[in-house]
């Protein structure tokens, strides 16, 4: 790693050296036989190490994601031993992915996607839009960090979406929501009532509107961008059904 990146590691406080020994494919093939296991009993997984984060390919990540997922949904997901975790991770962090995600309080993310501590990095505004500040976090969950994906996390009945439609004025939201106004304004053919009451019209947006947060981390970061192009990561996203906790991911 470049001097100027273990210096960036070294100010945000992650480790270049690894933290413990283990394996990643072994983490989430382990969770079916948790499953069978006292749930009183909680499993002690072992915190992600550098090496280990290296091996990892792209489309591994998202199928863990995927299968996590499918825990989630199905209301098995991984017994941890968080208070071993937060010890092990102390010394530093080589999360699989980051995911950008909505404020909304209903998303538990690391649950979604059945993440312990040191999986994931994970940032939230409303509206899941990026911006300079979650680029530079981005760049630094890639770049410096070493994950190999970054993932866009959108969801149904999204009051930022909503008012954004609506053209809702209040304070700092006014600037806010103007992020998202361009996924608004991208139906300009649409013959239905473009309210926040037409839910088939807020889906529209919220769509759009991942999709365009995707083109715009690559447009914006031309290190994210050659970073995707050279197979390091993969850029994608996806919707979270708020009914059934369901992420449909995106496969273009």
């Amino acid at each position: 790693m470049p001097a100027n990146l273990k210096l960036i590691a070294i100010i945000f406080g992650c480790s270049i050296s690894a933290v413990l020994s283990g394996c990643a494919e072994a983490q989430d093939s382990a969770n079916t036989a948790v499953q069978k296991q006292d749930r009183s009993k909680p499993l002690v997984e072992t915190v992600l190490t550098q090496e280990e984060q290296n091996n990892l390919k792209p489309a591994q990540v998202l199928m863990m994601l995927k299968e996590g997922n499918r825990r989630f949904v199905n209301g098995t997901l991984t017994s941890r031993d968080h208070s071993k975790q937060v010890r092990d991770a102390a010394l530093g962090q080589f999360p699989k992915a980051v995911i950008l995600s909505c404020l909304d309080s209903r998303i538990p993310v690391e649950d979604v996607f059945d993440r312990g501590i040191g999986d994931i990095f994970v940032a939230r505004v409303a509206g899941n839009f990026e911006n300079t500040d979650i680029l530079g976090s981005m760049e630094f969950a890639c770049k410096v960090s070493g994950s190999k994906l970054v993932f866009v996390l959108g969801h149904e009945h999204c009051g930022a979406i909503q008012g954004a439609i609506d053209g809702v004025e209040l304070g700092n939201i006014t600037p806010m929501l103007a992020n998202i106004r361009p996924a608004v304004d991208h139906f300009t053919e649409y013959e239905g009532e473009k309210k926040s009451s037409n839910e088939e019209f807020v889906q529209m947006v919220a769509e759009q509107n991942v999709r365009a947060s995707i083109n715009d981390i690559r447009k914006q970061s031309p290190i994210l961008k050659k970073m995707e192009a050279d197979g390091e990561i993969a850029i994608v996203g996806g919707i979270y059904d708020m009914d059934t906790g369901v992420v449909r991911f995106f496969e273009k």
